[in-house]
């Protein structure tokens, strides 16, 4: 999968979110400071039983086994880079960024953290949040597209200014977004580092359902690198261009026999045609590019 990294310069992103000298000079004198004594703009040490997780937060799944190894340095060296929360009302705090620290904080048992403390409206931290999860953390490809659409749908921003944001080109982001159109188990995979983002940047120009699906079931199956499944997707483009230059379509389905086509082809993961004719008999038309996917076709069918 990508590795996502920090970059030096985040444009108009994080830091211009967090414009002020504290944010990048913090009150030292503070930093030992009780919650009790918690100001907005300090760097304090807050109860961690006072800190609520966020609600915005993109990342979906934390690994736990990279928890503990967190938790178990926290014990030894304690917390080194401080979360940042918002200050809800007294000792009451709300984590903008930080919350895999903050789960191996309490993991390792400890009972006070040190925390940046600012306000923050909800646009402000959903914003934040996703800005400095997309910059810092190794979230998957899908959590990635989902960041970006949320900041889309519930910031209002265009694809240009999206990029700008998050410090990643235009074409980047498209692709992102591009993932969160596959097919659900296709979407899955990639989040569960099935396949590559290379595997799913070919899969993304089949046009068809379909097809996308034989593919994805290809790549788990066979272990198909990148290039090879870039193959395979020419070749079936190049089918398709043949087949649309033999003639006419074929005549309409209804939508119940549409829908009966669909649902075989997401079982077989292969394009499957249904014939019906006026008088109701038809026939089902199930095809297979080798020997190896014809006897993947028969196990489906339990031959």
């Amino acid at each position: 999968m990508t590795s996502f990294q920090r970059k030096t310069g985040l444009g108009r992103g994080l830091s211009a979110l967090l414009d002020d000298n504290d944010a990048t000079q913090p009150a030292r004198d503070n930093f030992n400071a009780t919650s009790e004594g918690a100001q907005v703009g300090n760097i304090s040490h807050v109860n961690i039983a006072e800190i609520e997780t966020n609600p915005y937060q993109p990342r979906t799944e934390f690994d736990a086994e990279a928890l503990g190894e967190l938790a178990d340095s926290i014990k030894v060296q304690g917390l080194i880079q401080p979360i940042t929360v918002r200050k809800l009302g007294a000792n009451k705090y709300q984590i903008i960024s930080g919350e895999r620290r903050f789960r191996a904080s309490k993991l390792a048992g400890i009972s006070k953290i040190p925390a940046y403390i600012r306000g923050a409206n909800d646009q402000q931290m959903l914003e934040m949040a996703l800005i400095e999860n997309i910059q810092r953390e190794n979230l998957n490809a899908i959590e990635v597209a989902l960041s970006f659409q949320r900041m889309i749908d519930e910031i209002g921003l265009k694809q240009e200014e999206l990029s700008g944001r998050v410090g990643k080109s235009r074409s980047t982001v498209t692709n992102y977004l591009r993932l969160l159109k596959l097919p659900p188990v296709v979407q899955a995979s990639i989040r569960d580092q099935k396949i590559s983002m290379g595997h799913a940047r070919a899969i993304i120009n089949v046009d068809g359902v379909d097809k996308q699906l034989f593919i994805h079931q290809q790549i788990l199956e066979k272990g198909l690198s990148v290039r090879k499944v870039e193959e395979l997707v020419r070749n079936l483009q190049h089918q398709s261009r043949e087949k649309a230059n033999k003639g006419l379509p074929d005549k309409l389905i209804s939508f119940q026999h549409r829908k009966l086509q669909d649902d075989l082809a997401s079982k077989f993961a292969t394009r499957v045609k249904l014939k019906v004719g006026e008088n109701g008999k038809g026939a089902i038309e199930i095809p297979f590019l080798n020997d190896d996917d014809l006897n993947r076709i028969l196990e489906l069918l339990d031959w």
